[in-house]
């Protein structure tokens, strides 16, 4: 049985998100340590599984279980410490296809990391000027929102709401 809408759809803040979104990033830079080490005490038992691609994935996959998991409850760490929950466009907690759907658009933010994959990739400072320049540009692009919302999330049909 569904879980009932929440009370109070009340958009969160742009601030509250992006404040949300740094703080994210400390929560995944850790599991990707915790896959770091995964992969390096498997790879003292089988070579052949130290390799970048390998890690890359596990991290990808890593990352993923997490979000899934706690969207699907409604929060990670992150969003409670900053009173923001996620829903679907009903106000529905999410269902574990719209939480996947939400990561797979959720990776627009590094989009120019895709540069990286080409003949010529970027060196690291300029590879950091043009994400840095592309995330506010992103975060820009909310404005232009009806409800303010992230386009990822409304590509998705979820929204980021203002926790009671």
């Amino acid at each position: 049985m569904a879980t009932p809408p929440t009370p109070t759809l009340v958009p969160a803040s742009l601030a509250r998100r992006m404040a949300c979104w740094l703080y994210e990033g400390l929560v995944l830079f850790a599991l990707m340590m915790v896959a770091v080490l995964l992969q390096s005490a498997l790879a003292i038992v089988l070579p052949a599984l130290n390799h970048p691609a390998l890690l890359q994935a596990s991290t990808l996959t890593l990352w993923g279980a997490y979000f899934v998991y706690f969207w699907q409850r409604g929060q990670t760490l992150p969003m409670k410490t900053w009173r923001i929950t996620i829903v679907d466009a009903q106000g529905y907690r999410l269902t574990r296809i719209r939480a996947l759907t939400r990561y797979a658009f959720s990776w627009i933010w590094g989009l120019p990391l895709l540069l990286q994959l080409t003949p010529w990739p970027l060196a690291v400072t300029h590879l950091s000027i043009v994400l840095g320049v592309w995330v506010v540009l992103w975060m820009l692009a909310s404005r232009l929102h009806p409800q303010g919302q992230f386009w990822h999330d409304a590509w998705a049909k979820t929204q980021l709401l203002q926790a009671p």
